[in-house]
């Protein structure tokens, strides 16, 4: 009995470690990416950047409007300066140096707003990209996919699998599909 008992137990391990070995070599599938350049690809945001190129300049037309009028201020006060009381020279001498730090309070918000703006128009295409990776590593039964333009992957095997093109064609299923 002992013998069979042996045997049955030796079968039943045997069949495990097949089963683990099977379940192992099923687990172990990686994928990577460069998720900037999928992104950079991608029209909504080539359109986010003109869109954000356009702000930009907006802006920067203003500043430059605004630094202008300061140059004419300055310059029509030197040419005034010693002409005029103490009273006036003081008063001219705080209005620009107050219109300058107008436009360093400008510029600052500008930088700012720009940066919220960046962030308003990428956040959308970020998740829509999240998204898709998520759907492609649940459809393939990948265990990661890492993201090979974070400078992070110190290896990358050939068995890991490319997967830039399956989230392409995953996007363009998202793109298509009805809202």
């Amino acid at each position: 009995m002992n013998m069979k008992v042996f045997k049955v137990f030796a079968i039943v391990f045997m069949v495990s470690l097949a089963a683990a070995s099977v379940s192992v070599a099923q687990e172990l599938k990686f994928g990577h990416l460069n998720v900037q350049q999928l992104i950079s690809e991608l029209p909504e945001k080539q359109a986010a950047d003109k869109e954000l190129q356009s702000e930009a300049q907006k802006l920067q037309n203003q500043l430059q409007v605004m630094s202008q009028e300061l140059d004419e201020k300055y310059k029509n006060y030197m040419t005034q300066r010693d002409s005029l009381s103490d009273l006036i020279r003081s008063t001219r001498e705080k209005e620009i140096q107050d219109y300058d730090q107008r436009i360093q309070n400008f510029n600052k918000l500008a930088q700012q707003s720009l940066s919220q703006k960046e962030q308003q128009l990428l956040q959308p295409i970020i998740e829509k990209v999240e998204k898709a990776i998520n759907a492609v590593g649940e459809e393939q039964d990948f265990i990661y996919i890492f993201d090979t333009s974070s400078q992070v992957i110190l290896y990358n095997s050939d068995q890991s699998v490319d997967c830039q093109d399956m989230v392409k064609a995953k996007l363009k299923e998202m793109n298509n599909a009805p809202q």
